[in-house]
Protein backbone atom coordinates (compact mmCIF):
# COMPACT_ATOMS: atom_id res chain seq x y z
CA UNK A 1 0.00 0.00 0.00
CA UNK A 2 1.38 3.22 -0.77
CA UNK A 3 -0.04 6.76 1.13
CA UNK A 4 0.52 10.45 -0.17
CA UNK A 5 0.91 12.78 2.49
CA UNK A 6 1.80 16.26 3.49
CA UNK A 7 0.60 19.51 2.76
CA UNK A 8 0.39 22.40 -0.21
CA UNK A 9 0.61 26.34 0.78
CA UNK A 10 -1.33 28.74 -1.54
CA UNK A 11 -2.08 32.63 -0.96
CA UNK A 12 -5.09 32.27 1.53
CA UNK A 13 -6.80 34.49 -0.70
CA UNK A 14 -6.60 31.79 -3.67
CA UNK A 15 -6.91 28.29 -1.37
CA UNK A 16 -10.86 28.39 -2.33
CA UNK A 17 -10.22 28.80 -6.25
CA UNK A 18 -7.80 26.16 -5.50
CA UNK A 19 -10.11 23.67 -3.61
CA UNK A 20 -12.44 24.08 -6.32
CA UNK A 21 -10.34 23.54 -9.53
CA UNK A 22 -9.32 20.49 -8.07
CA UNK A 23 -12.63 19.19 -6.68
CA UNK A 24 -13.33 16.51 -9.57
CA UNK A 25 -9.65 15.27 -9.50
CA UNK A 26 -10.93 13.74 -5.24
CA UNK A 27 -13.87 12.47 -7.23
CA UNK A 28 -12.33 10.94 -10.24
CA UNK A 29 -9.30 9.45 -7.97
CA UNK A 30 -11.86 7.63 -5.95
CA UNK A 31 -13.19 5.90 -8.51
CA UNK A 32 -9.55 4.97 -10.01
CA UNK A 33 -8.58 1.91 -10.19
CA UNK A 34 -6.05 1.32 -6.93
CA UNK A 35 -7.49 4.20 -5.05
CA UNK A 36 -8.71 3.91 -1.64
CA UNK A 37 -8.72 6.92 -0.49
CA UNK A 38 -8.11 10.74 -1.92
CA UNK A 39 -8.66 14.20 -0.18
CA UNK A 40 -7.29 17.75 -0.66
CA UNK A 41 -8.59 19.41 2.12
CA UNK A 42 -8.25 22.82 3.94
CA UNK A 43 -6.48 23.03 6.83
CA UNK A 44 -8.36 24.22 10.05
CA UNK A 45 -5.56 26.36 11.88
CA UNK A 46 -3.83 27.92 8.35
CA UNK A 47 -5.49 29.88 5.70
CA UNK A 48 -3.02 29.21 3.23
CA UNK A 49 -2.70 25.36 4.41
CA UNK A 50 -4.21 22.54 2.09
CA UNK A 51 -3.67 18.71 3.30
CA UNK A 52 -3.26 16.61 1.25
CA UNK A 53 -3.86 12.24 1.55
CA UNK A 54 -4.09 9.82 -0.80
CA UNK A 55 -4.47 5.92 -0.03
CA UNK A 56 -3.15 3.57 -3.24
CA UNK A 57 -3.01 -0.08 -3.63
CA UNK A 58 0.11 0.60 -5.83
CA UNK A 59 2.97 2.55 -7.54
CA UNK A 60 1.20 1.24 -10.71
CA UNK A 61 -2.27 2.70 -9.89
CA UNK A 62 -1.30 5.77 -8.50
CA UNK A 63 1.42 6.79 -11.73
CA UNK A 64 -1.61 5.29 -14.27
CA UNK A 65 -4.14 7.58 -12.47
CA UNK A 66 -1.36 10.77 -12.31
CA UNK A 67 -0.47 10.18 -16.46
CA UNK A 68 -4.48 10.16 -16.91
CA UNK A 69 -4.62 14.05 -16.74
CA UNK A 70 -5.14 17.22 -14.34
CA UNK A 71 -7.54 19.65 -13.64
CA UNK A 72 -9.33 21.49 -16.45
CA UNK A 73 -8.64 24.71 -14.52
CA UNK A 74 -5.44 26.80 -14.42
CA UNK A 75 -4.21 26.29 -10.41
CA UNK A 76 -3.28 29.42 -8.46
CA UNK A 77 0.55 29.23 -7.24
CA UNK A 78 1.37 26.58 -4.90
CA UNK A 79 4.00 28.73 -2.36
CA UNK A 80 5.50 25.93 -0.96
CA UNK A 81 4.75 21.75 -0.60
CA UNK A 82 6.04 19.36 1.82
CA UNK A 83 4.37 16.46 0.50
CA UNK A 84 6.18 12.58 1.19
CA UNK A 85 4.86 8.99 -0.52
CA UNK A 86 5.01 6.42 2.24
CA UNK A 87 5.50 2.64 1.78
CA UNK A 88 3.32 0.22 4.06
CA UNK A 89 4.24 -3.28 5.15
CA UNK A 90 1.15 -3.47 7.61
CA UNK A 91 -2.46 -2.69 8.70
CA UNK A 92 -3.65 -2.81 12.02
CA UNK A 93 -6.37 -1.78 14.27
CA UNK A 94 -5.44 1.64 16.39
Amino acid sequence: MIIIAGMLQVDPAERDRYLTAVADVSRLARQAPGCFDFSQAPDELDAGRINVFERWESDEHLHAFRDSGGPDMELPPILAAEVRKYRIAAVEEP
